[in-house]
């Protein structure tokens, strides 16, 4: 009886989020309802929600947590700033004539921008703004020019300092403490902020470095998709050399990411106060660049405000229903499941990895990396899966996932900013030689880990 209603609280959850309800609200609502109909039945303790305010305050008293709404904040006021505008000018300008040197600009502009904001959404949305009207204007195919955008704005997804990438740690570190437990251990190590930034970063550059291979190889073979750029453009400002004009625009939002993510791997700062540094760094920049005034202000706090809210509630009831499953006993249904699927940990890894792939069509990562990692990931890492390569390995996939026809959350952004002209299937043709390229990058990491686990252990050895 307790499993089926294990089971019915995890199907009845994904039905209310594919009708629409309000994520937060249905994890708590569902979760209460179950625990009230598990109670009548006799085979669920009210007990365990003795613990969810105890929950409540570990959650708003979390120091890495504290750190997601300045990341927000710095992300937004970084949209606002129209850096992204100037540095995509800047870069196009000085690959003028060359084959595809506006798509090269795209994905360097987008890489720079995931490490800057961190923001998936925001990165996409932004880039295809800027971007888009010039690509067809130049002649660009509709396919290639949407599907680099989409796939150059999931980068904030992998790339140091991501969001996603804060709050993987947060539960993986939780996650990997009880996978320590159940293996015997009751001294056990945490998983830092640091190390999992420090995991993606050259996996994340890695990536970059195969989209644009993918984009010199298309622009040498079919250079009709992706003409070059022979024209001047009126608006790019030729009153100061190309070349010291990207060094002037691109100079900012890279002291940006080396104050942040320098100084997070390099322990001279914790997460939260290099996000204060970070969020400091670009109101400076919106001030330099003249895009800073209080209606700017009051609307990113605002933003940034609504944001922060959404994810801390989504929190709080991924919370009451974990407690839930668990009074349930879902996660040792869950474990039991796992442990004894034939093949052991690369099993359980690559059936783990296809149902996140699936969720990822209809719930964001925030829901994915509260609800779905602390109930997988104990068991994973308890199989002797290291969690800084599990986490890299999550947030790659979800990127991958976001990037999917016809679902993916990436494609929906780009969508609402795209003219009439461009058709959906033009997005979708788009994207496939990314996500193609994503999968090709899983299966790398998957062969050689090191890619993840090299970096972190150089910066914190032991």
């Amino acid at each position: 009886m307790a499993a089926a209603l294990a089971l019915g609280l995890f199907l009845a959850v994904g039905l209310a989020l594919m009708a629409g309800y309000p994520v937060a609200f249905t994890l708590a609502g569902v979760a209460l309802l179950f625990a009230l109909i598990g109670t009548l039945a006799g085979v669920f303790d009210p007990v365990f929600l003795e613990a969810f305010p105890n929950r409540v305050y570990g959650i708003m008293t979390n120091e890495t947590l504290i750190a997601v709404p300045v990341f927000i904040f710095m992300g937004v006021m970084l949209e606002r700033s129209r850096l992204a505008d100037q540095l995509l000018q800047s870069l196009a300008g000085m690959m003028r004539g060359t084959p595809g040197g506006l798509g090269f600009a795209v994905v360097l502009v987008g890489a720079m921008m995931a490490a800057s904001t961190g923001i998936v959404g925001a990165t996409v949305v932004t880039m295809g703004l800027i971007s888009l009207p010039t690509m067809l204007r130049k002649g660009y195919d509709p396919a290639v020019a949407t599907g680099t955008i989409c796939a150059s704005g999931t980068l904030g997804q992998i790339i140091p300092p991501s969001i996603v990438l804060v709050m993987l740690a947060d539960v993986l570190s939780n996650a990997y403490q009880q996978a320590q437990l159940r293996m015997g251990s009751y001294s056990p190590k945490t998983v830092s902020v640091g190390e999992l930034f420090a995991g993606a970063l050259v996996p994340g550059l890695v990536l970059v470095g195969f989209y644009l291979l993918y984009l010199l190889v298309l622009a040498r073979l079919k250079p009709a998709m992706m003409p070059p750029d022979s024209d001047s453009d009126p608006d790019s400002g030729e009153a100061v050399p190309g070349f010291w004009r990207l060094i002037v625009y691109a100079a900012g939002p890279l002291l940006l990411i080396v104050a942040v993510l320098g100084s997070i791997l390099g322990g001279i700062a914790t997460p939260t106060e290099a996000a204060a540094v970070g969020a400091v760094g670009a109101m400076l920049l919106a001030l330099a660049g003249g895009h800073l005034d209080i209606a700017t202000l009051k609307d990113v706090v605002y933003r940034t405000t609504r944001v922060t809210a959404m994810v801390f509630m989504i929190l709080v009831g991924a919370s009451l229903f974990s407690l839930v499953f668990r009074g349930f006993g879902g996660d040792e249904l869950i474990a039991g499941f796992l442990e004894g699927l034939p093949g052991g940990a690369v099993t359980a890894m690559v059936l783990v990895m296809v149902v996140m792939f699936l969720l990822g069509f209809v719930l964001d990562f925030i829901e994915i990396t509260f609800v779905v990692v602390p109930i997988v990931g104990p068991v994973l890492m308890a199989m002797g899966l290291d969690p800084v390569w599990l986490g890299v390995m999550i947030a790659l996939n979800l990127q991958t996932s976001f990037l999917t026809p016809p679902f993916g959350f990436s494609l929906f952004y780009l969508r609402g900013v795209c003219p009439e002209t461009v058709p959906t299937s033009a997005i979708y043709r788009g994207v496939i030689p990314f996500i193609a390229i994503q999968l090709f990058m899983l299966g790398v990491l998957a062969a050689w880990p090191q890619l993840v686990t090299w970096l972190p252990g150089v910066i914190y050895p032991g």
